[in-house]
C-alpha cells in the first residue's frame, strides 16, 4: 500500500512543528512504498501527491491544553465532507481530499494524527511533552505501517 506521511507545522513555534519533525524522522526511514513530506502548511498543490497515493496521514500538533492531551488519530471520510476553503494562511486535511477527489477523480484513505503539545511560543525546541508525543507517534506509526502494509 503506498503510504504518504504529511507532517506540519511550524518549526518556529515551539510545539507547532512537533508534526513536521515526524515527517523529517520518517524521511529516514527508507521504506519502500512509505513517502515522507515535511511542510509548513497545507497547500492546494500537495493533492497531485495525495492522487498518487493509497493512504496518507496528516501528522500535526494538538492545540496545548492542561492535562496535555493523548495521540489522537481520526480517519477522514469525504462523505461527511464540505466544499474546501483553502486559504492563504489554512487549509485543513479535509480541504486537501476533497480538492484531490475534484481534480484527479480520486483520494486516499486518509488519516489524522494530533500529538500532544505543551508551548507554542516562539523558538525551535519542542517542549518535553511534545518531543515525548513524537516518539509515541513515531512509535504508532512505525507499528502500523509495518503490520498494514
Amino acid at each position: 500500500m503506498k503510504t504518504l506521511v504529511i507532517g506540519y507545522g511550524n518549526t518556529l513555534r515551539g510545539d507547532d512543528g512537533v508534526g513536521y519533525r515526524v515527517a523529517e524522522a520518517i524521511e529516514t526511514w527508507d521504506w519502500a512504498n512509505v513517502e515522507a513530506y515535511p511542510c509548513h502548511q497545507l497547500t492546494p498543490d500537495l493533492a497531485a501527491l495525495l492522487a498518487e497515493q493509497d493512504r496518507v496521514f496528516f501528522v500535526d500538533a494538538s492545540q496545548p491544553q492542561n492535562p496535555p492531551s493523548p495521540l489522537v488519530l481520526t480517519r477522514l471520510d469525504l462523505k461527511t465532507a464540505a466544499s474546501p476553503t483553502f486559504t492563504g494562511h489554512h487549509s485543513t486535511p479535509m480541504d486537501l481530499l476533497i480538492l484531490t477527489q475534484q481534480l484527479y477523480g480520486q483520494s486516499p484513505l486518509a488519516y489524522t494524527l494530533l500529538l500532544p503539545t505543551w508551548a507554542m511560543g516562539y523558538g525551535e525546541d519542542l517542549s518535553p511533552i511534545a518531543e515525548r508525543g513524537m516518539r509515541q507517534g513515531l512509535r504508532w506509526l512505525q507499528e502500523w505501517l509495518l503490520t498494514s502494509a
